[in-house]
């Protein structure tokens, strides 16, 4: 479908008090020419590889003019500083679509996941934007907004942080209507002295720039909901509670797996609902109360919410399922949930994995989990409880922190251990029988996609597709 018209350059030159070197107008905006679609407008923002220098890389792509800070050989809008113009573009951008909802999403785990669902929830709804990939920081939060079409109704965007302070100035970007902390928990702790306090604080900085009457969507489970809630409250946020515990807005009652479903069942304003959706992990069973109360606050009905979900495939990495065919015979299932880990998630995708069904063994492929500071191997080795808990047969560690683990593990569970992720694969190919689920699981720094990737190319089939 074609795209239709986002920004003229004469709009752009108004938004960003720029000069506009000849008329020309744009479809989408790209900051990197290897994803620039045609009809984009590329920014050129500077940093360690200037993006003017790649000017003409981008227009043979197809860009229909450029945000430059200096003169170009291109159809261009002339500003100061690109980055601050991008910021101003975004601004623009929230301002002339009058009628959009706009939630935003955080938390330690599991804010592309919720983010995603809701995205889905709302194009089910009406018109809609959300953030794509994992857009959550001081360039793809304005990117993203500034790709925000004028006639959109909702939309949903993902805010990120690695230090306190980092989340305020994109809340006041995006103003929203709702707001959802999914949990907090020890991530990116060794930037924060206070450790997981600093963190839950640095989280509800998105209450910081909330419009007037937003909605704060709260983990009732999580420690820090009182804290949170408190914050919310003093920004005269309304609470909506998700989680197990008794009183909550949304209560989950149970979460099962069957035929390569999840089975949820739920109570939500004091009225149940039982409904099924294509992911087996079970922290979805709490993500699809969270996804489902921010989209209520969106003005989403809960019929279209569980619509979505009832049909929201998992994300690559984020529990994606193959079938691996075996070259002498058989299939194992590879469960990749390698796109990034701590201890939060590192817990609730091994107590997933024991709740599964398995013909054959449950074995984990793990490696480390990276940012975690001085506590770091503490975490890893504590990993030894939720696995037993599981009832995990078989452990492949890669990794130097992941030896701490490998160590506090009793020999009945080893599988093997190795410094680099690259050795692990062909460890687990030699040890994996036809029934097992694998799960593989890290961070992104320590390799872990490539570790799936390796196990995923075992297919016996054409092109090792699963």
């Amino acid at each position: 479908m074609t795209r239709r018209s986002l920004w003229t350059a004469a709009a752009i030159a108004r938004a960003t008090h720029g000069r506009v070197s000849r008329a020309f107008q744009v479809r989408g905006l790209s900051i990197d020419t290897r994803t620039l679609e045609p009809g984009d407008l590329f920014v050129a923002l500077g940093g360690v590889r200037d993006g003017h220098d790649f000017v003409e890389q981008a227009m043979a792509a197809g860009a229909a003019g450029v945000l430059a800070s200096r003169p170009v050989e291109a159809p261009h809008v002339l500003v100061g500083d690109t980055f601050l113009a991008l910021q101003a573009l975004a601004l623009a951008a929230r301002e002339r679509a009058v009628d959009a909802r706009r939630g935003a999403v955080t938390g330690s785990v599991g804010k592309t996941s919720v983010t995603q669902a809701v995205a889905a929830g709302l194009a089910l709804a009406g018109r809609s934007h959300a953030s794509i990939k994992s857009y959550n920081n001081h360039i793809g939060v304005p990117l993203t907004l500034a790709r925000m079409p004028e006639n959109t109704e909702r939309a949903v965007f993902e805010i990120g942080m690695n230090h306190a302070d980092e989340i305020t100035p994109l809340s006041g970007m995006v103003r929203p209507h709702a707001t959802a902390i999914t949990t907090v928990g020890p991530v990116h702790v060794e930037n924060f002295p206070d450790g997981e306090s600093g963190v839950a604080r640095a989280k509800a900085e998105i209450f910081d720039g909330a419009a007037p009457g937003a909605v704060a969507v709260l983990n009732a489970d999580n420690r820090w909901f009182g804290c949170l809630a408190a914050r919310a409250r003093a920004r005269g946020l309304t609470i909506r509670s998700f989680g197990r515990a008794e009183g909550a807005d949304a209560r989950l009652l149970d979460f099962g797996v069957d035929a390569g479903r999840g089975l949820i069942r739920a109570e939500i304003g004091g009225r149940s609902l039982d409904f099924t959706m294509p992911q087996t992990g079970a922290h979805w069973g709490l993500n699809a109360m969270c996804v489902l109360l921010l989209l209520e606050a969106l003005e989403v009905s809960r019929e279209v919410g569980v619509d979505a979900l009832s049909a929201f495939a998992a994300l690559p990495g984020r529990g994606a399922e193959s079938q691996v065919h075996l070259p002498g015979g058989g299939v194992f299932t590879l469960i990749d949930e390698s796109y990034n880990a701590n201890p939060l998630s590192m817990a609730a995708t091994i107590a997933s994995l024991g709740t599964r069904k398995a013909g054959g063994r449950r074995l984990l492929a793990l490696t480390d989990m990276l940012e975690l500071g001085d506590e770091a191997p503490r975490f890893h080795a504590d990993l030894t409880r939720p696995i037993a808990d599981a009832g995990i047969d078989r452990v492949f560690c890669a990794g130097p922190l992941m030896k701490s683990l490998w160590d506090a593990l009793p020999s009945t569970r080893r599988g093997g251990y190795a410094l680099e992720a690259s050795e692990l694969a062909p460890m687990i190919a030699g040890a994996v029988e036809p029934g097992d689920l694998v799960m593989v699981k890290g961070s992104n720094g320590s390799r872990a996609g490539q570790v799936a990737q390796a196990l995923r190319a075992l297919d016996s089939r054409a092109g090792g597709k699963g």
